[in-house]
């Protein structure tokens, strides 16, 4: 399919041609959900913790004999039932990811990047450049293509006047064409790629 490549002034720069087997496939939404649920799996911390009953600082002795009080036989008073005691079955520290296969990740970055061009929400830019590193210009340039909430794939390397300018306007994300992922082409309304990127992303899968 092409898709006319604009520049940043939102001027006609020719048109590019995008491969049917990267954009033209037909959106899964379940292999998108497991690799964007295999994405925040791996974000996790896992450093959530309650303290067991083993851990809880608390007398470990008898709270009163065995028999003879009429009233039910405990032990210690680190005992989940009792306020102060230890948590039963509380969280632990552990990490969430778990195994997503390589192929299953390509095809999700694929179905995602299809799923943006059915919905009429790519836009192919000639080249990131800023002539300074102004975010209030760069602010400007975006609003008038129409880019308030967006995902920006350059090159290999994102200019530095570019990359300054962009990373203090809001619902904008600037990344490298290696740190294309699936979630973030999700989270943002429009995805903005870089002639570089589009040949790079074609080289990749090819």
């Amino acid at each position: 399919m092409d898709l006319t490549v604009k520049t940043l002034e939102g001027k006609d720069a020719g048109k590019v041609s995008l491969s049917d087997a990267i954009f033209g496939l037909e959106p899964r939404e379940d292999i998108i959900a497991r690799v964007v649920r295999w994405q925040l799996a791996k974000k996790q911390q896992g450093t959530h913790k309650a303290k067991g009953r083993a851990e809880v600082s608390r007398t470990g002795a008898k709270m009163y004999k065995q028999k003879g009080t009429g009233r039910a036989r405990h032990h210690s008073a680190r005992a989940p039932q009792f306020r102060g005691g230890g948590k039963a079955h509380g969280p632990v520290v552990r990490s969430h990811a778990h195994d997503l296969p390589k192929k299953v990740r390509a095809l999700g970055l694929r179905h995602a990047l299809s799923a943006k061009l059915k919905a009429e929400n790519i836009i192919v830019l000639d080249d990131l450049v800023a002539a300074e590193a102004k975010t209030k210009t760069l602010a400007g340039v975006f609003a008038s293509l129409g880019l308030t909430n967006a995902l920006i794939i350059g090159g290999a390397e994102i200019e530095n006047n570019f990359k300054l300018a962009a990373q203090n306007i809001p619902n904008v994300d600037v990344l490298p064409v290696q740190g294309i992922n699936v979630y973030d082409i999700l989270r943002r309304g429009k995805l903005v790629l870089s002639k570089a990127a589009v040949e790079a992303l074609e080289e990749r899968f090819k």
